[in-house]
């Protein structure tokens, strides 16, 4: 077990593998397009860097001593985004039948197609469509 003393106040820290962690990874794709408007009409295409952060979490850590893999989990994330990079969103599944492209869906998409290992669970994926401008989706 790891202890942890701050000098100035003599507080002591103890590591426990049980304690509950999170992970976050990012990556950014480039996409375009079109939100479907509640009268049917389309709003103009228009395009984004889109950033994606995905956050992974475990109550216990395994046995590296890790929630998971990074590698694992940006090999996941960059399956689901290569198909998107550069594309107009409108044009491909899920989005061009059964969901608007909005940011918040577009972090729907990416959630619901990751997978974990035994006891890792998504905590949430947050996409940044443009600067100031962000969507969480919490399972």
């Amino acid at each position: 077990m790891l202890h942890y003393m701050n000098r100035q106040s003599f507080r002591y820290f103890r590591y426990d593998p049980t304690m509950p962690f999170d992970i976050t990874i990012t990556r950014e794709f480039c996409a375009g397009h079109q939100l479907r408007l509640p009268d049917g009409a389309l709003e103009p295409l228009h395009g984004h860097n889109w950033c994606v952060r995905v956050t992974a979490s475990a109550n216990h850590l395994d046995a590296m001593g890790c929630v998971m893999d990074f590698h694992d989990l940006e090999a996941q994330l960059d399956g689901i985004l290569g198909p998107l990079n550069n594309r107009h969103l409108n044009e491909l599944p899920p989005f061009n039948h059964d969901l608007n492209p909005s940011a918040e869906n577009v972090a729907f998409h990416i959630g619901r197609s990751l997978r974990f290992p035994e006891g890792v669970q998504l905590r949430q994926v947050t996409i940044t469509e443009a600067p100031g401008c962000q969507a969480t989706w919490r399972p």
